[in-house]
């Protein structure tokens, strides 16, 4: 079956947008938001603060009978001054019950947050001292990092451009970065709302993901442009529309089997993966599956229209006959 992609390319492109828009709204909400301040949830690397995890010690009888009541939890906390924490219940790795409390607060001294353990102990159940993670980061460091993964993203969409206006044209470029910077806000708007929703957090591996999505998103399309303008040496009176459905077609099979098989080890890391990386295997998921999409139906679809309402491309009528032509 053959794809004729620019004959739906209105849809392709409506599509992105309903996505990107709601992506931006939910940054626009989350960055309104009393309890998260920016676009996106951040983790302690960005923030700063000290994240807590207790879980209930199981051997001992009759210590994990009862659910962890979460309310429960948060008026500890608020007791204890910490009512604008981060609160969560966790499954345990092991029996994957409910038996354990994430909590992600400001900074707190060691007696702080011996204190705050007692009391939780008290009204939840004894935890498990071998069990339990204290980490502290500072404000400085998030801030580091956040500069840095954005000057890292900057140089390399500055990179992607010169490579692709040597390679190819310069409009080849615009539109890579363009479906780039798709591929980007797809990622990012999903997590957005995913910590809106689920209070899902991003770290410092983010950075990395989206760093790795845009150079998994440029290899694709340089394989359709390439398609494309070696189609345009060998054929160059063929119409552009043509050009492309066909350049997209002979390396559908090769982007989907890539993609596919990219992420079918990122799934066994989000499904079976320890939590820190499940995140990030969920980042890339995401920014592949927009980088296959956009390379189709978007990086190619707009130099379809630019070639089009720039006379790259001109119907020339002559006696009875339909010529098109390269300018």
């Amino acid at each position: 079956m053959k794809l004729s992609i620019n004959k739906s390319r209105s849809l392709w492109w409506t599509l992105s947008a309903a996505i990107t828009l709601a992506g931006l709204i939910s940054m626009f909400i989350s960055w309104q938001n009393p309890n998260i301040r920016a676009p996106l949830r951040p983790s302690l690397d960005f923030v700063g603060g000290t994240r807590l995890q207790f879980e209930r010690d199981c051997n001992k009888p009759g210590n994990c009978d009862k659910p962890i009541d979460i309310n429960v939890v948060r008026e500890v906390a608020k007791a204890e001054g910490l009512g604008d924490s981060s609160i969560q219940i966790v499954a345990d790795k092991d029996t994957r019950k409910e038996n354990g409390i994430l909590i992600r607060t400001k900074n707190l001294g060691r007696e702080e947050r011996t204190k705050l353990q007692t009391a939780l102990s008290e009204k939840v159940g004894a935890f498990d001292e071998q069990k339990n993670q204290i980490d502290t980061v500072g404000p400085t460091l998030g801030k580091e990092l956040f500069t840095s993964g954005l000057l890292a993203l900057i140089v390399s969409f500055a990179g992607i451009v010169v490579y692709l206006t040597f390679r190819f044209q310069l409009d080849y470029a615009v539109f890579a970065i363009i479906a780039l910077f798709h591929d980007v806000m797809i990622t990012v708007g999903v997590f957005s709302i995913f910590g809106l929703v689920f209070g899902t957090e991003v770290d410092s591996l983010f950075i990395v993901a989206l760093l790795t999505i845009t150079g998994f998103s440029v290899n694709d399309t340089v394989v359709i442009y390439d398609r494309i303008r070696e189609t345009l040496q060998t054929n160059p009176k063929q119409p552009i529309t043509e050009i492309v459905d066909d350049a997209v077609n002979q390396t559908l099979g090769r982007s989907i089997n890539t993609t596919f098989t990219t992420m079918l080890p990122l799934f066994a890391i989000f499904l079976f993966g320890g939590e820190t990386l499940k995140n990030f295997a969920l980042a890339l998921i995401i920014g592949f599956a927009a980088g296959a999409y956009s390379s189709i139906f978007i990086a190619s679809t707009l130099l379809t229209l630019w070639r089009e309402r720039t006379g790259k491309y001109t119907v020339v009528e002559t006696t009875g006959v339909t010529d098109t032509s390269v300018e």
